[in-house]
């Protein structure tokens, strides 16, 4: 199975004592978000738990210790890195600090294990066409050599983001493509591996590849394993991915990225990270009495006799 590390929450940059509690301690809990009495205990097992997928805007936090987990896991690394300062993203370093750090990510995991991802794109008055393709120039320039790639998407508009961001411009169909072509030009002229996320839309006439970031085929190649052919339904419409089961909590990242899905407010997101006890076995409050544990299934995917990690 793999196990998500970043999906609802920015676990590596906010949560990074309690995750490497619980790779120490063995196991996690996970609580429903649709069914919030349903608990799912995970055991972190490497001959059940094939991957570690990373979702983060910020690894420095978990550097010094994340040997911890990529001695003994497999992983894979996704770092979101956009052209949006804190007007946009309060919480999210600088671009040069975020370059400096992903390469410090590349020295101990390797850029195989690392997607650079820059989405979701988004226009403004101020993060125009224009800006886009500068910060993505300027971004490609240090990051091309030492990523696997670069996955991109266009913001999608839903009523919560209608609210935050009152300032954002609707995308045409033909600004999308122009955005896609200059990025794709850019990528080329950087030597950089280009792929869309979680669309239907076709820009392969632009070099770009299309979706699916976090396939059984990407995590095989960036941990030299091999794994069975298994067919899945993806994360969510267009999605490509491959299934997996996310050990964070909606509502808790400090981040307050305006565009976020994953809280509903800042206010909540703050609240409730000071409510984190990095000790509990779950990343946001503990086990009650009208609370149902169950063990989650767990089994490798992996081929046969590559059940070991072979680093």
């Amino acid at each position: 199975m793999i196990i998500n590390a970043g999906g609802r929450t920015d676990i590596a940059q906010y949560f990074s004592e309690w995750l490497l509690r619980r790779f120490e301690e063995g196991y996690v809990l996970v609580r429903n978000p649709m069914f919030p009495n349903k608990v799912s205990r995970y055991e972190l097992d490497p001959a059940v738990v094939d991957v570690v997928e990373f979702c983060s805007k910020n690894y420095a936090p978990i550097l010094p210790c994340l040997r911890e987990i990529t001695d003994r896991f497999n992983t894979h690394f996704q770092y979101t890195i956009t052209a949006y300062g804190r007007d946009i993203e309060p919480g999210v370093p600088s671009l040069e600090q975020s370059v400096a750090t992903l390469l410090a990510l590349e020295q101990i995991v390797g850029k195989r294990r690392i997607i650079w991802r820059y989405d979701p794109v988004l226009l403004t008055r101020e993060y125009t066409i224009e800006r886009h393709f500068e910060t993505f120039d300027w971004l490609a320039s240090r990051l091309a050599g030492h990523v696997d790639r670069c996955v991109f998407s266009f913001v999608e508009i839903y009523r919560k983001l209608e609210q935050n961001m009152p300032e954002l411009e609707v995308m045409s169909l033909e600004q999308m493509d122009t955005i896609a072509s200059g990025m794709g030009a850019i990528a080329r002229k950087h030597g950089l591996y280009l792929q869309t996320c979680a669309t239907d839309l076709d820009y392969s006439a632009y070099g770009i590849h299309g979706s699916g970031c976090a396939t059984l085929e990407v995590f095989g190649k960036a941990n030299d394993v091999e794994f069975r052919k298994l067919k899945h339904r993806g994360m969510r419409a267009h999605c490509k991915c491959f299934e997996m089961r996310d050990i964070g909590a909606y509502d808790t990242c400090p981040n307050g990225c305006r565009y976020c899905y994953a809280n509903q407010s800042p206010e909540l997101a703050r609240q409730n990270f000071r409510l984190h006890n990095p000790e509990a076995p779950m990343l946001l409050g503990e086990l009650g009495p009208d609370d149902e544990l169950v063990q989650a299934p767990q089994k490798s995917l992996l081929v046969p006799m590559q059940l070991s990690l072979d680093l």
